[in-house]
């Protein structure tokens, strides 16, 4: 108001002064007048009501006949017609001002419709960019914030019950707790379990600070948002865009908690599905070399004597591979069950690497059949630090994986160095690759080529899966890559013994 006043007579005065301009250089009177209905335009766009306008056109009355119309200095008029003048005057200044303040008021309002246009398309960005439920509201939240300049608190529906509040400054538009809020948190809970507005400005805890609002579609409440009442009443205006925020953030909401559900139900059906054909698959492994080794220990109890010696031992050449293999595969599954429950712990000592990959050897040579395995090294005591025992199974798992599926007589290559502070194992054969489709699945759970799950024995898809994670669980990597002229090249790094993690 004070500000409003000054302004008034500062144009008055700068009016005043330069009519004397004018009457000085011998300007006729309506002249000085459309000066004073001037400064009336000015004072209309410079001040907030319109009551300045009213003040300064009648002011500019009394100052124009005090100083410019005989006699001088008094507001006594000898022209008749003077009287009409100042009228006319005070009209046309006060209606000019008038109009002046329309237009500026439109103006204003235009303004605030767009601002408000693009707080709403901003919000609606914002919340579609909005990943979780607390982002969500939170960002709705700092949209309000920012459209009514006022402090607000949120909180949000815990299976029931309110969150801490979070508190988000007009200052400085950072959400933090805020103990202040406490006093009034009945308030909110009573939105929360009435799904209705209350606090500030409503019958309902009229005396809080804050007003309540219930974020919510249908009878679903999503959280509670607080607005600062600042001791004044949203208008309609403001109530109708609050509305609007808070109903494109429940709708975010909902939206949220479909995809979400809609995803458990996705990961839960392929769980499920998982399951079932893990099942079935392991029902399949286990059943034929199951079957193998009865037939084999069933001949050798009722026949074992009338056997040959060479006879003999290639039943117990094939009973032995098949119990190794068995126990492989439970080994899988043991490791499969704890990187799914999160409770794969790694026992990581100081290791030679090479002894790592000659126990793996040991290991795969027994059934390797008509492949070849190699080892080469470009240094014998590159160390790092691992589980020696998963390293192992990393190594038997890849190499059984090649054996697997390359022609009899293949060669399988197991080389190591150590590149940029990480050692570096790579597992080559030469048969026949790996098709660029395979090797984008190769690491999943349960691929086995082509066919996601396998029907046939020593397929069940766990290998290289358990692989990779245990490869990542130490800190390092694992890829696959064509091997040339032909084959495959499975390549895994682990940190130097000095450089662990």
């Amino acid at each position: 108001m004070f500000k409003n006043i000054i302004k008034s007579i500062a144009i008055l005065a700068g009016a005043t002064a330069l009519g004397m301009v004018f009457y000085r250089i011998g300007f006729s009177s309506a002249n000085i007048i459309m000066v004073y209905i001037l400064g009336v335009l000015i004072t209309s766009i410079a001040t907030s009501h319109r009551v300045y306008s009213l003040i300064s056109s009648i002011a500019s009355v009394f100052v124009f006949n005090y100083l410019f119309t005989a006699p001088r200095f008094s507001l006594s008029a000898y022209e008749t017609g003077y009287p009409v003048t100042f009228v006319v005057m005070f009209i046309t200044a006060y209606v000019s001002g008038t109009f002046s303040l329309r237009y500026k008021e439109q103006a204003r309002q235009s303004e605030k419709l767009a601002d408000t246009t693009r707080i709403l398309f901003d919000t609606d960005k914002l919340l579609t960019a909005a990943k979780g439920r607390d982002a969500i509201i939170k960002a709705a939240a700092g949209q309000i914030s920012r459209l009514l300049e006022r402090n607000i608190v949120i909180y949000l529906n815990v299976d029931g019950k309110l969150s801490e509040p979070y508190m988000l400054n007009v200052s400085d538009s950072s959400c933090a707790g805020n103990a202040g809020v406490m006093d009034e948190k009945n308030v909110a809970e009573w939105v929360l379990a009435n799904n209705h507005y209350a606090g500030a400005s409503t019958d309902r805890f009229a005396d809080s600070v804050y007003v309540y609002y219930a974020v919510r579609v249908n009878d679903r409440v999503y959280g509670v948002i607080g607005i600062e009442a600042k001791d004044k009443i949203l208008d309609s205006s403001s109530q109708s865009i609050l509305l609007s925020i808070l109903g494109e953030c429940a709708l975010a909401l909902e939206n949220e908690k479909n995809q979400r559900d809609k995803e458990e139900a996705a990961i839960l059906a392929e769980s499920e599905q998982l399951r079932a054909n893990l099942l079935r698959s392991i029902s399949h492994d286990l059943r034929t070399p199951l079957t193998t080794i009865a037939g084999n220990a069933s001949s050798l109890l009722s026949n074992g004597k009338s056997f040959d010696e060479q006879t003999r031992y290639q039943i117990y050449q094939d009973i032995y591979n098949d119990s190794v293999w068995l126990n492989n595969l439970v080994e899988n599954l043991l490791y499969a069950t704890r990187i799914e429950e999160g409770r794969m712990v790694l026992n990581t000592s100081t290791e030679l690497l090479a002894d790592v990959i000659d126990d793996a050897v040991r290991h795969v040579k027994q059934h390797s059949g008509e492949h070849s395995i190699f080892v080469e090294s470009d240094d014998e005591y590159i160390l790092v630090t691992a589980d020696a025992r998963l390293i192992v199974q990393v190594i038997i798992n890849i190499v059984d994986n090649a054996v697997r599926y390359t022609p009899p007589g293949s060669h399988i290559t197991i080389r190591s160095c150590s590149e940029n502070n990480m050692a570096v194992v790579y597992i080559e054969d030469n048969g026949n690759g790996i098709s660029d489709e395979d090797k984008e699945h190769v690491f999943d759970k349960f691929y086995s080529g082509t066919n996601r799950i396998a029907d046939n024995r020593r397929s069940i898809g766990l290998g290289l899966y358990l692989c990779k994670a245990i490869i990542e669980a130490h800190g390092g990597t694992i890829t696959v890559r064509d091997n040339n002229p032909a084959g495959a090249v499975f390549v895994f790094t682990l940190p130097l013994a000095n450089n662990a993690f």
